[in-house]
C-alpha cells in the first residue's frame, strides 16, 4: 500500500435473478462511468458465492450469471480497462474470508441488517429467532469484506442499504490490521445520491426478493406493459400530483436529464394524467436501453464469448490476489516450518523489526485510535480517539506521506510517548516516507 497506488473501485452483483433497472441505475451505470476516470483501477465481479445464500437452484444461478455478465458487457464495460471476473474463480477469496472470520466480532455480525430483518420476520410469525437462517446469511458481511479487501479497494459503489456492510468491512479490516500490521486499506462507500435505491412496481425498493422489478433488457412491449403497472395514487387528470414518494417520478429522475426532470416536476404540479406520465417514462428509459439491448441479445446467444472474458479477468485478478494472500498467510503465522529455523527466516524477521509501523484499533468506548511503534516495536506516539475509522486512517495517511509537517498539523490529537524525543519521531516518519 503505497502513496502511488491508484484509487481502486470495486463492485459486484449477485446472480440470483435477471438484472433489473435498479441494478443498472444504482450500481452498474455509475460503476461503468468510473472506468473512464484517470488514475483509477476498476474491479467488477459476479458475486456467485453470495447467490448460494438464498438460491439453491443451480440452473438459476448459472443462467443469471450469464445474464448479468452479458448485461455488464452490453452496458459498456470494457474488459480491457477493468478486471472483470467471477467470484468463484478466485479461490483466494474464501481463504481470506476465513482469515477475516477469525477477527470479526460476532456482536458486529449480530447487527447486520439482513440478519436482523430475518429475525424480525421470525418474531412476527411467532417462530424461533433463527428459524430458516443459514450461516451463509449470518456470515454474508464477512464474505463481502473479503471481496473488497482482497484487492484493497478504496471505493465501493453500493446502494444506500448496503452502506452498513462497507462500515463492517472497515471494522473487520481495522481489527486485522491491529493484530497483524497494516495490510488493508479501509474502504469507503460511493453512492450516487439520487438513484442509490430505486422504487419498484409496488413502490417498495426494486428487488428480486419482492418480485417488483423491471428487467433491464425486457422487450419494448413488455417494458411498456410493466411501466403501466407501476402503482400510483387515485388523483385524476388535472389534479396536482406529488413527486415526493412517487415511484414513477423517481424512476424518471434516474434516467432523464436535469431539464426533463424539471419539466416532469412541473407537469406533476399541473396535473399530468398518470397514463401520460408513464408514457414519458417509457420513452425515457427505452431511449437509453435500446442501443444496449442488441448487444445483450448477441452475447446471450454466444455464451462462449462471455466465458472467455471472465476467464481472462480471473487470470488478471489472481495475479494480484495470490501473492497478497500469501503475504497474509505469512502475517498470521501460516508459514513453512522449515523457514523458522533457516537463516532466511531470521533475516526476514529482523528486516520486519527494522520498520516503524502504525497500529489502528477500536476501544471499548467505540472510538478509533492508532499508535506509532518504532523499529523495535516500542511506542513512539499515541492518538486520541476518532469518531470513525476513516478519520483515524486519514491521519495515519497524512503522517505517512507528510512526516513531521503532518505532525504539526495533527498535534492536538497526538501525544508523544514518555521519554521519547521528536528527533526519534522525525526519524521514524522519515523512514516510513522512504518506504512509501
Amino acid at each position: 500500500m503505497t502513496g502511488t497506488t491508484p484509487t481502486r473501485f470495486l463492485t459486484g452483483i449477485t446472480p440470483s435473478g435477471t438484472p433489473h433497472l435498479g441494478n443498472y441505475a444504482g450500481m452498474m451505470r455509475p460503476a461503468i462511468a468510473a472506468t473512464h476516470s484517470s488514475g483509477v483501477e476498476n474491479f467488477y465481479f459476479l458475486a456467485d458465492y453470495h447467490a448460494l445464500i438464498k438460491t439453491q437452484d443451480p440452473a438459476r444461478v448459472h443462467q443469471s450469471s450469464l445474464e448479468i455478465a452479458a448485461s455488464w458487457l452490453a452496458c459498456g464495460l470494457n474488459p480491457d480497462k477493468v478486471v472483470f471476473y467471477r467470484q468463484s474463480d478466485i479461490p483466494e477469496i474464501p481463504e481470506l474470508t476465513w482469515f477475516l472470520t477469525c477477527v470479526a466480532g460476532k456482536g458486529l455480525l449480530n447487527r447486520a441488517h439482513a440478519y436482523k430483518a430475518a429475525q424480525d420476520k421470525n418474531h412476527e410469525a411467532g417462530r424461533d429467532s433463527d428459524d430458516g437462517v443459514n450461516a451463509g446469511l449470518f456470515m454474508y458481511p464477512v464474505l463481502m469484506a473479503a471481496d473488497i479487501l482482497i484487492f484493497n479497494a478504496h471505493q465501493v459503489p453500493v446502494g444506500r442499504d448496503q452502506i452498513q456492510h462497507i462500515e463492517m468491512a472497515r471494522d473487520i479490516a481495522a481489527s486485522f490490521n491491529h493484530l497483524y500490521g497494516e495490510h488493508f486499506v479501509l474502504p469507503e462507500a460511493a453512492i450516487e445520491e439520487q438513484v442509490a435505491t430505486l422504487a419498484g412496481l409496488d413502490g417498495r425498493k426494486m428487488s428480486k426478493s419482492y418480485d417488483n422489478t423491471i428487467p433491464l433488457f425486457t422487450p419494448p412491449a413488455q417494458l411498456k406493459k410493466l411501466i403501466a403497472s407501476i402503482v400510483t395514487d387515485s388523483r385524476l387528470p388535472g389534479e396536482p400530483k406529488q413527486t415526493e414518494g412517487s415511484a414513477l417520478f423517481q424512476l424518471y429522475q434516474a434516467f432523464a436529464s436535469a431539464e426533463e426532470v424539471a419539466a416532469m416536476r412541473q407537469a406533476y404540479a399541473d396535473g399530468i394524467a398518470w397514463g401520460d406520465a408513464k408514457q414519458r417514462l417509457f420513452e425515457c428509459i427505452d431511449r437509453e436501453v435500446a442501443p444496449m439491448r442488441q448487444r445483450y441479445e448477441y452475447l446471450m446467444a454466444h455464451p462462449q464469448e462471455v466465458e472467455a472474458v471472465l476467464q481472462a479477468g480471473a487470470k488478471r485478478a489472481r495475479a494480484l490476489a495470490t501473492p497478497f494472500v500469501q503475504r497474509l498467510r505469512e502475517a498470521v503465522g501460516l508459514r513453512s516450518l522449515a523457514s523458522a529455523a533457516s537463516p532466511g527466516g531470521k533475516k526476514a524477521k529482523a528486516s520486519k523489526a527494522q520498520q516503524p509501523s502504525f497500529k489502528q484499533y477500536r476501544e471499548a468506548d467505540g472510538k478509533f485510535y492508532f499508535k506509532l511503534l518504532d523499529s523495535q516495536g516500542q511506542l513512539l506516539c499515541q492518538s486520541q480517539g476518532f469518531d470513525s475509522p476513516k478519520e483515524a486512517g486519514s491521519a495515519i495517511a497524512q503522517l505517512q506521506s507528510q512526516g513531521m509537517a503532518a505532525w504539526a498539523a495533527l498535534q492536538p490529537q497526538l501525544t508523544l510517548a514518555a521519554q521519547r524525543s521528536q528527533d526519534e519521531l522525525s526519524a521514524a516518519l522519515a523512514q516510513l516516507q522512504q518506504a512509501d
